[in-house]
């Protein structure tokens, strides 16, 4: 049997004494990624009744899971991913690549045209530690999460999206703030500390 090796047995080690961990398990969340989106609902007043939310790169579908929880009956909640992801009731799943126009159609078929009130975006890439890498992946998927966002909001409509610090982030940045009244940075506190990960909060589309 391969041994791990020791960067492999530290994170496996951090995953599973990490309190975020052992709080989604015990309260049935499919993954620690919830507490960060129920920080920021909290603080920023995301969610209400009624709200029709895009959740891109959705698996396994912990923040689909909260909006619907957070909703309750009413609202509308599509989720995407390439990857498989398993059913959760009320939550409308599209699974492929959401640059092929096929996707892309299947999802617009389950949202009413310009009407979605929040884009959610917790993408990232398979990461391989090599920041001349993953960088550029990274900000690539936080584009296109920016451009589906402004291709589906309604005007006055909000946008989660997640960012990495590096190369191209504040371009991005100053992107948003062209499309939107207002754009905030946050990191919450289910973030690691040594990731370079933040959400940029983008509210209010200007709908031209």
């Amino acid at each position: 049997m391969a041994r791990r090796s020791k960067s492999s047995a530290r994170w496996l080690n951090e995953h599973f004494t990490d309190p975020f961990v052992q709080r989604a398990h015990a309260e049935g969340w499919r993954s620690r990624a919830v507490f960060k989106l129920e920080e920021l609902d909290r603080r920023e007043k995301l969610l209400d009744p009624g709200v029709i939310c895009l959740d891109l790169g959705a698996a396994p579908g912990a923040w689909s899971q909260y909006v619907r929880r957070r909703l309750g009956r009413t609202g509308r909640v599509v989720a995407t991913d390439i990857l498989a992801m398993e059913p959760l009731a009320g939550v409308e799943f599209v699974q492929g690549d959401f640059r092929e126009q096929e996707v892309f159609d299947r999802i617009l078929a389950g949202l009413p045209a310009r009407q979605v009130d929040l884009v959610l975006s917790d993408m990232a890439p398979s990461l391989s530690g090599i920041d001349v890498i993953d960088q550029p992946r990274s900000m690539y998927l936080a584009e296109l999460a920016l451009d589906m966002a402004a291709r589906v909001l309604k005007g006055g409509g909000d946008a989660l999206i997640k960012v990495f610090q590096g190369s191209g982030f504040q371009e991005l940045v100053q992107d948003a703030r062209g499309r939107f009244a207002k754009v905030k940075l946050i990191k919450p506190a289910a973030s690691r500390a040594r990731s370079p990960e933040m959400y940029l909060l983008a509210k209010d589309f200007r709908l031209v």
